[in-house]
C-alpha cells in the first residue's frame, strides 16, 4: 500500500490552478489538481452542487489529487465549466467526530518516535491530539486515507513491508493515518491497534468512515 503525496495545508489552491479534466469513457471526467487540499475542497462544492440539484452526477470519488465524477450527461460541457467555478476552502466542520479508541501499542512506535525526533510516550500525545478528516478511501473496502498531523509528522513506509498486517492496526505513511480493516500485507508504520470495525457488511453504511468525515484518536488502555 503506497503512501500519496499530499498538499502542505496551508491554502487551497482555486479551481483553475492547477486543474486538468481527463475525459473517461463516454460518461465520466477525471479530474486533476494541484493538492490534497483542493481535491478535498473540491469534492465538498461538487457534492454541493450535487445537493443543491445544479450538477447531475451519479458518482463523486475523490482520491489524494483527483476526483471522479461518473454518470455525466455531457462531460465535456462541465470540463469546460468547471475552471471557472469558484471554489472555497473546506469549511470548518460542525458535525460530531467519529472517535476510535486505539491502544498505541503498534510495533513501530519507537521508529516514528525517532523519526519525529520525540520521546515514544509523546507519539500517542501528538496523534490523539489532531482532528483528522477523511481525505479519500482506497486500497481496501473500508479503507480510509485520514490527513490531520502537520507535514513535519510525515513517515517514510517501511523500507522492507510486512507479509501480513493484523486487522485493526493503526498505521501512519506519508501525510497520512490509516486503519486496516482486515488483515493484509502492508508497509506503513504500525503505532496501535483498534477494535473498531471499519467494514462490515451488515451495517449501513458498511465503511464506518467516509470522505469528509471528522475523526479522532481516543487512547484506550493496553491490555
Amino acid at each position: 500500500m503506497s503512501a500519496l503525496p499530499a498538499g502542505d495545508g496551508m491554502r487551497t489552491p482555486s479551481a483553475g490552478e492547477g486543474m486538468r479534466a481527463l475525459p473517461v469513457g463516454d460518461h465520466a471526467l477525471l479530474v486533476e489538481v494541484s493538492s490534497g487540499d483542493a481535491a478535498q475542497a473540491l469534492h465538498a462544492e461538487l457534492l454541493r452542487r450535487r445537493g443543491e440539484g445544479t450538477l447531475s452526477v451519479r458518482e463523486i470519488v475523490p482520491a489524494a489529487r483527483t476526483v471522479l465524477l461518473d454518470g455525466l450527461d455531457d462531460p465535456a460541457r462541465l470540463a469546460e465549466r468547471l475552471p471557472t467555478w469558484d471554489i472555497p476552502p473546506m469549511p470548518p466542520r460542525t458535525d460530531e467526530a467519529i472517535e476510535i479508541p486505539v491502544r498505541y501499542d503498534g510495533p513501530d512506535l519507537a521508529d516514528v518516535a525517532a523519526l519525529w525526533g520525540v520521546p515514544e510516550h509523546q507519539v500517542p500525545e501528538i496523534h490523539s491530539a489532531a482532528e483528522f478528516r477523511v481525505a479519500f478511501c482506497g486500497f481496501a473496502p473500508g479503507f480510509a486515507y485520514l490527513t490531520g498531523l502537520p507535514s513535519r509528522y510525515d513517515v517514510p513506509r517501511r523500507a522492507t513491508p510486512r507479509t501480513t498486517v493484523p486487522a485493526g492496526s493503526v498505521a501512519l505513511a506519508g501525510p497520512y493515518t490509516g486503519v486496516y480493516p482486515r488483515s493484509s500485507p502492508g508497509g506503513w508504520q504500525l503505532i496501535g491497534t483498534t477494535d473498531a470495525v471499519l467494514w462490515d457488511h451488515a451495517r449501513v453504511p458498511a465503511a464506518l468512515l467516509a470522505p469528509g468525515a471528522l475523526v479522532r484518536f481516543v487512547p484506550a488502555r493496553c491490555s
